[in-house]
């Protein structure tokens, strides 16, 4: 360590790189923080250096602590909430994660729900099978008529989720007519189950994206299941968050946030 690190030391500051090493971080990246405001402005020796204090240490603890559970966008905006003063805008922008997460929990269980809804009509031999004429699109298929009804819907409704690319029936070659297969009919079951839970079609994309990633209702219970881990995880996350968040505003009360030197050398 060099004389000027040590005096530095001595008076409990720190360059980029001693904040930079605690956290496995390159000391440009200490750098950018401070640019982006996520950081407070640092301090400048005589020279220009930038220069820390545990205030900066704790700021990037905060932040670091802050991004698994709410992500690095909305993380960056409560730190730079933090470092204006504005107290109220940090608060509204942590519940507005949790709004997310409690959201993101009430799909999950709406898609569980749906799922156990659609459990026996995916049982072998229960779908209806029309034997002749228009209706009759072959095993397994069904044209647009005989799946409205099923569902109790109008054909206009089964076309617009088409639209919104919820489901995705093909056209017959001879007649023009659309034909939903059993993965169709599947998807349209899954579509009105979490429409009657009143769920809009925006949020219900994602989630037949994720029947249609697994292959299948059945094989959908792996996905859920990570589903509900990384919920799990984001929500422990943010408790995690929130204590450094709080230690970081208990910091700031009782420390002065440097001010930038008007140099505009870099360290």
């Amino acid at each position: 360590m060099g004389l000027q690190a040590r005096n530095l030391q001595n008076e409990g500051r720190m360059r980029p790189i001693d904040l930079a090493r605690r956290h496995g971080l390159s000391a440009q990246a200490v750098r950018n923080y401070e640019e982006d405001g996520i950081l407070p402005a640092a301090g400048r020796t005589a020279h220009g250096y930038r220069t820390y204090t545990p205030l900066h240490a704790q700021a990037l603890a905060a932040f670091l602590a802050l991004v698994p559970g709410h992500g690095h966008r909305p993380a960056a905006s409560i730190m730079r909430a933090v470092n204006r003063g504005a107290t109220d805008e940090v608060f509204r922008l942590v519940d507005e994660s949790h709004a997310l997460l409690l959201e993101d929990r009430r799909t999950l269980r709406a898609v569980e729900s749906a799922l156990r809804d659609l459990a026996p009509a995916e049982e072998p031999g229960t779908a209806p099978a029309p034997a002749s004429g228009p209706e009759a699109a072959g095993a397994g298929r069904t044209f647009v008529g005989p799946l409205a009804e099923e569902l109790g819907i109008r054909p206009a409704t089964l076309r617009t989720w088409e639209r919104a690319g919820l489901v995705r029936p093909r056209r017959d070659p001879l007649t023009g007519y659309r034909v939903y297969a059993e993965a169709d009919v599947r998807d349209a079951r899954l579509v009105h189950q979490l429409r009657r839970g009143g769920y809009p079609l925006r949020r219900i994309a994602p989630v037949i994206d994720r029947v249609r990633t697994a292959g299948g209702l059945e094989p959908l219970e792996a996905t859920l299941c990570d589903w509900r881990e990384r919920l799990s995880a984001r929500g422990r996350a943010m408790l995690t968050g929130a204590a450094e968040l709080a230690a970081y505003l208990r910091e700031r009360e009782g420390d002065d946030v440097p001010s930038p030197d008007s140099s505009k050398a870099t360290a």
